[in-house]
């Protein structure tokens, strides 16, 4: 085929795609936009490469090097290969081999199964699920049959167009610097796809295990063990409790249900539209239960018209949980990340108190991300344990806690704002399965012991440990390029001169209403908190983060996501235990988080779209 771009580069990606795919129709579709003289569209695709971001890679399904198909999967696939035989030299540890994992979305499978053979044509044996499973599954086999890494292969709560490619490193939790970096670089050094990565005859081999059943069995014997087992027989087994349950069109409901039954909790009431995996996402407009009431719109339908008080809904791979429940009025209340880490970081603490009423609390963990509520800190200051706050993303948690493991401590909860929960270090992510059994379980024992609601415990929480407030939103910015400009000019709106700090970050916001006290950078590496005026958490030029502390005692957190075309907002009031006024705490946050997003963000000016819900 002949054809020139008026560019050697493209000309040669181009050229290069056309000799190394072997897909019909992502194939064609490159001859296509060829033989259309669309240079631009192909410049786009093949110019850039999807690299390694959060936890690996996610994007469009499309031809391109900078999307999700065929290719690129063997490319990283055989990068990846390289680099662990690497890191793992000897033939023993190459027999511990990789586990893979795939949700119910197009091509997942498709993309699990050229990766095994990748993995096989290069003697690292493979367990690969052989049927749809929810994402905690990949890492929970990595711990448990002491794999060397694992891959789930999974796009989330993105939209139906899009597919990811999750790593788990040999720890079980998602790859970190340097082994992100790593892996890319050893991509770009194995581009050329071997004719065995399209060989799926070597799925026969002997390599090949299903893990399955052994993992599924195994997983919910120490999900069981989890939770105190007179909680099971006294609350759980007797509750008049009822649970709507919607899987979002994900994989999750067959998990639930067994976590349901091992825990003898009330059986669930599923939402029979999004009970099974469908990548066509038929009913929400976005997959993801992150986006409150606009997500439940089925749930709440079935709940009412079934007389079920507590809603439970994962994502479309089941690592995250949402909560809606009704209150006295007949209203519903959908629960924020950050109200249900309140609750279950109390409820871990409780268990373990059950569990092991002698041990002291002293060795014990929480853990949250910067920009999810400290209402968990609170907690640990008041009962004697240890917080511990890390970055964005639970990468960053997972890793932290194998730390902590490896010191002989104890972690009994680890969260994130974006509905991400990890219920005991069982699995080293978040999981939504072991939540929605902890969640129900705590529900139970709420209505049996004190006749309370999720909402009335929340309260008493506040009253003990101090009300804490937040609002998270975000807008959505689809040019990199004015994300860019956002943030260049949040860091040059102060006064001008100002001889400690290369940037000039604003001092005030709502005409000098709210005194900024403090200003941490992650991007740059600045705080001016500390005496050194150098951030403590690591810091990462690739993305945008920055934290106001206000003097009134308020913080809040911009930043753009690590997935999505987003740029985030966290913030949150702490007020002290015993202090009353919430409604003036959440009033006062609600103008801030206005006065913030007017100011800085000025999403009129730069076509910001905001948040439908």
């Amino acid at each position: 085929m002949e054809f020139d771009s008026g560019s050697a580069e493209l000309n040669q990606r181009i050229a290069e795609w056309l000799r190394w795919d072997k897909n019909e129709k992502t194939l064609e579709e490159v001859r296509e936009l060829a033989r259309r003289s669309e240079w631009k569209v192909l410049g786009d695709r093949l110019l850039q490469r999807l690299t390694f971001g959060t936890a690996g890679l996610r994007g469009v399904m499309q031809a391109g090097f900078n999307a999700m198909n065929d290719l690129v999967v063997i490319q990283s696939a055989q990068g990846l290969a390289k680099y662990l035989l690497q890191c793992y030299p000897s033939a023993e540890d190459r027999s511990r081999g990789v586990v893979l994992g795939y949700d119910g979305r197009y091509n997942s499978k498709r993309f699990a199964e050229l990766s095994a053979c990748v993995f096989l044509h290069e003697n690292i044996p493979v367990w690969l699920y052989s049927r749809t499973v929810a994402t905690p599954f990949v890492p929970f086999a990595v711990l448990e049959l002491k794999c060397l890494a694992g891959i789930m292969v999974t796009a989330s709560h993105n939209p139906k167009e899009d597919n990811g490619y999750k790593v788990y490193w040999t720890n079980s939790a998602q790859i970190i610097p340097p082994h992100d970096k790593n892996i890319q670089t050893s991509i770009m050094e194995n581009l050329e796809p071997l004719e065995s990565s399209w060989n799926l005859e070597l799925l026969l081999s002997d390599k090949l295990n299903d893990p399955y059943d052994q993992m599924v069995e195994l997983y919910f014997r120490k999900l069981q063990a989890n939770v105190p087992q007179p909680f099971i027989r006294d609350y759980n087994a007797p509750s008049p409790l009822r649970f709507v349950y919607s899987a979002m069109h994900g994989v999750g409901y067959p998990f639930v249900v067994k976590a349901f039954e091992c825990a003898r909790l009330p059986a669930v009431v599923a939402v029979p539209e999004q009970r099974d995996p469908d990548p066509e996402f038929r009913t929400v407009k976005f997959p993801n239960p992150e986006e409150g009431k606009s997500s439940l719109v089925l749930s709440m339908q079935l709940a009412n018209e079934t007389g079920c008080d507590v809603i439970l809904a994962n994502d479309p791979d089941a690592d995250r949980l949402a909560c809606a429940e009704k209150d006295a009025k007949g209203e519903w209340r959908v629960f924020s990340g950050n109200e249900l880490g309140a609750l279950l970081g109390w409820w871990a603490i409780r268990c373990y108190r059950e569990q092991y009423p002698d041990r002291s609390l002293s060795d014990c963990y929480l853990i949250a991300s910067t920009v999810s509520s400290k209402m968990c800190r609170s907690i640990a200051n008041v009962d004697g344990l240890n917080f511990i706050e890390t970055l964005t993303g639970f990468k960053w948690m997972g890793n932290k806690s194998v730390e902590l493991l490896a010191q002989g401590k104890t972690v009994l909860f680890a969260f994130e704002e974006a509905i991400g929960f990890m219920f005991s270090p069982t699995v080293l992510d978040k999981d939504g399965v072991s939540a929605a059994c902890h969640l129900a379980t705590m529900a139970c024992y709420l209505r049996a012991t004190s006749n309370q609601s999720l909402a009335d415990k929340l309260n008493e929480l506040y009253d003990i440990y101090g009300f804490h407030c937040t609002l998270a939103s975000y807008h959505f910015c689809y040019e990199p390029p004015v994300m860019e400009r956002i943030f260049k000019r949040i860091r040059n709106m102060g006064p001008a001169g100002d001889a400690q700090q290369d940037e000039n970050y604003p001092q005030t916001v709502g005409a000098g209403r709210f005194k900024i006290a403090d200003v941490r950078d992650l991007t740059t590496g600045y705080d001016s908190s500390q005496p050194d005026g150098r951030a403590v958490l690591p810091t990462s030029k690739s993305s945008q983060m920055i934290t106001f502390s206000f003097e009134n005692g308020a913080v809040v957190t911009l930043r753009t996501s690590g997935t999505e075309p987003k740029i985030k907002y966290y913030a949150e009031m702490c007020a002290q235990p015993g202090q009353r006024d919430w409604n003036g705490s959440k009033a006062t946050l609600r103008e801030m988080v206005d006065c913030i997003v007017e100011e800085l963000l000025q999403p009129k000016q730069n076509n910001l779209t905001p948040r439908s819900d």
